[in-house]
Order: C-alpha cells, then structure tokens, then sequence
C-alpha cells in the first residue's frame, strides 16, 4: 500500500497516479491535511489508512489491492475543486471526503463531472446531498437533524434565558446556526443575539462585551473549534460564566488544549460515540495499539470505505454509478453499525446526541 501525500503548503494540490501497479486500484482521501482544521484531517486519514490496510489484508476488493492517495484542501473551497479535478483526471473511481461543506460541496461538482463516487464522512451542511446528483453520499448527518436537536434542547433548558447564537460565515458554521436558531424559534423561543464573526480571527472580546452587556446566559457556536474554543476563554476572561454549546465542530481533543480545565461544562451535538459500538470493538482495539484514540470522525471515514468496498464486491465492478446505484439499494455492516440510504445518499437512520466537555480534557453523553 503506497500513499503519498499532496501538501498545499509546499505545490499545487495534486492527485499522483504514477507508481501504481496494474492490479492496484487508486482510492483517495481528502480533506484538511494541513491547514487550521488539520486535526479533523488527521481524523480522515487515520480511518483511510486502518481501512485499507484492512480490506488489502482480506484479499482486496474483487481480486485486487487498494492504493490510497492522500490529498489536501485546507478547508478551501478553491483548493478542494483543485484537488477533485485531479482526482478526477486520474480516473480514481472512489474518494472519501471532504470534512468541511464548504469543500465537500464544490468538489463534488468537480467529482460529477469526472465519474468519482463520493462518500463524505464529516460534511454535514444539506445541500450536499439536495443537488439530485448520483455520486454524493455521506456517513454521517445533517445539519437541520443536528440543529434540531440543539434548538430543542436550548429551547427546553435555556428556555427562559438570554440566549445568542454566533456562526463564522463558513458554510457548515452559518448552516448549522441557521438550523439551531430555527428549531429554536420553532419552539416559541426567541435568540436576544444572532451575530456573526471572521473564521480565524483571534480577538472575540468586542462580540464578547456585546454579550455580557446583553446578560446571555448560554451561546450557541456554529463554528470550528479553535475559535469556539478563543471565544470561551475571552468570556471567561471578562468573568462571564456563560454556558457555551456548539456543533460537532467541537469533537476533537484540540478544542480542550485551547480552553484547558476552562472547557468543562461545554456542550455539543454529536452522533452516539462510535468507539463504543460493538461493531467497532476490534477496530478500536486496532487504533489503540497504533496509539491513535479514534475520535471525531476517524471511524466514519473506516465506514466509508466499508461501504464502497462491499458495494463493490456486490455490483461485481469498480464502475462508479453502477457501485452507487447498488449502495442505494442495500445495507452495509460498518464500524458504526448497518448504514442504509435514501434516494438522496443521506443514512436513513441518525441519532444525534448531547456531549459534555469535562475538565479533564475529555468529554463524554449526557
């Protein structure tokens, strides 16, 4: 199993072909290799690499090895449509990615246009799968499930309190805080604040002041979880002690390194923890004698190439719309559980919970 990695950072995003044996088929993975968002990049590429090393080590798919091609967007969309063009150009027939919706979504035309099958294991924004087009899917949910889930549960709780809701413009950060505030005012509650800042900026103590003139009791974040994480220090620092919750954005240990102990009490939506499932028991134990916790979005990347390669293995050929047609119409046993889909490419079945960050630098289901 060759990989290669495509680094933005020093060339062009690129997709190599070269190297590859005539019995390896070329699969990839892409997504913030690099970049403010690497950790979820990490995540992408350590369920690509167990996977393949897993499928190569039954047998391959159809009689053949897998080749993984590791490519970088950054979270750009620009960057993404680039490196989908030439995963495109390559003729790999299967990509697992993006992790940001504001890359999945434009490199899925890229992918459309190319004959790619994509599986997303972190984009979660709806329009992703809402184009009517074949080649989309994704393992995990969506943001008007998720935000239902978070409107509901502030709505319950947080009822009767000053409530603000900040996104960063990001497509997956305003997306899910449009969502949030709608399943919130759907309930007969109305936000005091809505409010909207810069991904990557680093001083938050304007908005910050803005809130505490306003006595908000809890914030809602669409948003990633460096800035999530800037934001509840700079709150803390002005001696509010406002409930911060937040997306699955936020489900990386990264978002305790920038808060510390001041993390504790944090809530966000996530799907039930799949390190815990008994399907993914001996695929845990895998990543934990390599020494990688399997957060996040690791395991939905291992399930995403589950999927293809039984789909593959089933529709007797790597051909791309014959391969999605088949994962339309049958359930697959993953790491996460069976995973059936709609007509759109959205899993028919989702279960988004409530976690808690705790000061250990951990978090864990309410």
């Amino acid at each position: 199993m060759r990989k290669s990695w495509i680094m933005a950072a020093l060339a062009a995003a690129t997709i190599s072909a070269s190297g590859a044996y005539a019995q390896d088929v070329t699969v990839a993975v892409v997504g913030p290799m690099t970049g403010s968002e690497a950790v979820f990049g990490r995540q992408l590429k350590d369920g690509a690499e167990l996977a393949i090393a897993d499928i190569n080590a039954a047998g391959g798919v159809l009689g053949r090895k897998l080749k993984l091609e590791i490519g970088d967007d950054q979270c750009d969309p620009k960057q993404a449509r680039s490196v989908a063009e030439k995963v495109a150009a390559a003729k790999i027939p299967f990509v697992a990615g993006h992790y940001c919706s504001s890359s999945s979504i434009p490199a899925s035309d890229a992918y459309l246009e190319g004959n790619v099958l994509q599986i997303t294991p972190a984009s979660t924004n709806p329009t992703f799968t809402e184009r009517g087009m074949w080649n989309t899917f994704r393992v995990c949910g969506r943001d008007d499930q998720q935000g239902a889930v978070a409107g509901a549960y502030l709505a319950k709780n947080y009822g009767s309190k000053n409530i603000a809701i900040l996104n960063d413009r990001t497509t997956y950060g305003k997306g899910l805080a449009d969502e949030t505030k709608k399943a919130l005012n759907k309930a007969g509650v109305q936000e005091k604040m809505f409010e909207s800042y810069t991904k990557g900026d680093k001083d938050f103590n304007a908005i910050v002041s803005r809130m505490k003139a306003a006595g908000i009791d809890v914030v809602y974040i669409g948003g990633y979880q460096q800035e999530a994480g800037l934001i509840l220090r700079q709150m803390r620092d002005q001696g509010m002690k406002t409930v911060m919750m937040a997306g699955d954005a936020l489900a990386d240990k990264e978002f305790a390194a920038v808060t510390g102990t001041l993390g504790a009490g944090t809530l966000m939506t996530f799907g039930p923890d799949p390190r815990k499932r008994d399907t993914a028991k001996d695929v845990v134990a895998k990543f934990k004698a390599k020494g990688i916790d399997p957060e996040g979005y690791t395991l939905y990347t291992y399930a995403a190439y589950q999927i293809w390669s039984q789909a593959v293995t089933k529709a007797g050929t790597f051909d791309p719309k014959k391969v999605a047609e088949t994962i339309r119409a049958g359930t697959w046993n993953t790491v996460l559980g069976p995973i059936s889909y709609d007509k759109k490419g959205d899993i028919t079945k989702l279960d988004y919970v409530i976690y808690i960050w705790k000061g250990d630098g951990t978090y864990s289901e309410m």
